[in-house]
């Protein structure tokens, strides 16, 4: 278990030096000029900069600087645009506005995703299995923040009709406010995991433990809740994990529509401003948080299982 555990480590912490990397490349070999505009209305203004930016030197040697500021000071620099801010307060002050947004999001999807995934395995072919399953490929399909522009729409209609703040449409403070963003942050993943739990349930149907409970006079509702159900459960709590990482994540657009000031907002903001500082701190910040989260998942399933250990 212990040689399995660091060649996790390994891999992981090879991954993340790889995408910082890459992340690096590429943004310098994007179109675009990070100093253009105002702060740098003068020639003088923009080769103190370039200077200060150390913009000036070769591309390997900025490169290695980057490496060496980002995994031995544990410091992504300066914003460009934002005058005198550490990236790293940026990420110390907005990761946490995510991550309950996406904590939110995540309670969410699971609570609808075992609730209608059991309910559209209990109606298997009928007509509430067909409407969730119809909802389901939409909800697959469309990306979480159309829906989060439509939903806008009719929140300010609906305001507009009770003539009163019912659902804040943007902004944050409140639990109020949390709602309608992790609502439609969590959109996909609910689908996800409704079609994941009515897969389970239909299998569990099948198996041997449950055709004996049946032969032996138990009532279906019994059945289904101490036998199907906690069976099934079991596929989407493995889920989970990854799940809330994405959603952590992947709640850029979201957040910039209801004025949330996640990490995600200043993402959003930093790819419009070029702000390559920004860019890159939060792009290594996100990659090696959905690393490291999917490595520890992967180590306690070697716990839990020693089946999925990797072999030699």
């Amino acid at each position: 278990m212990f040689a399995y555990v660091i060649k996790r480590l390994v891999y992981g912490v090879a991954t993340i030096l790889i995408l910082a990397t890459l992340i690096f490349f590429l943004m310098h070999a994007a179109p675009g000029d990070p100093l253009l505009g105002e702060k740098a209305s003068s020639p003088e203004i923009r080769a103190n900069l370039v200077k200060h930016y150390g913009l000036d030197q070769p591309l390997l040697v900025q490169y290695g600087r980057f490496m060496y500021s980002v995994f031995i000071k544990w410091d992504f620099g300066i914003s460009y645009a934002q005058k005198n801010r550490f990236v790293n307060d940026i990420i110390r002050e907005h990761f946490p506005v995510s991550a309950v947004l996406g904590l939110l999001a995540i309670v969410m999807a699971a609570v609808g995703g075992i609730l209608f995934g059991a309910l559209t395995a209990l109606y298997r072919n009928k007509l509430p299995d067909r409407i969730i399953m119809i909802l389901v490929i939409i909800g697959v399909s469309v990306p979480n923040f159309v829906f989060a522009a439509w939903g806008q729409f009719f929140i300010v209609k609906i305001n507009a009709f009770f003539d009163a703040t019912v659902i804040p449409v943007a902004g944050w403070g409140t639990f109020q406010h949390m709602l309608a963003p992790a609502f439609f942050l969590e959109l996909g993943t609910l689908a996800y995991l409704t079609r994941l739990m009515r897969s389970s349930m239909l299998e569990v149907v099948n198996t041997d433990y449950i055709r004996t409970a049946k032969a032996k006079g138990l009532s279906p509702a019994r059945i289904f809740f101490q036998h199907q159900f906690r069976n099934a459960i079991l596929p989407i709590v493995t889920v989970l994990g990854y799940a809330f990482a994405a959603i952590t994540t992947g709640g850029f657009v979201v957040e910039t529509l209801f004025a949330v000031p996640g990490l995600g907002r200043y993402f959003v903001l930093a790819v419009q401003q070029l702000d390559y500082t920004v860019i890159m701190g939060t792009g290594v910040f996100y990659g090696s948080y959905l690393i490291i989260m999917a490595n520890i998942i992967d180590i306690i399933y070697g716990f839990v299982d020693p089946r999925i250990r990797v072999n030699r």
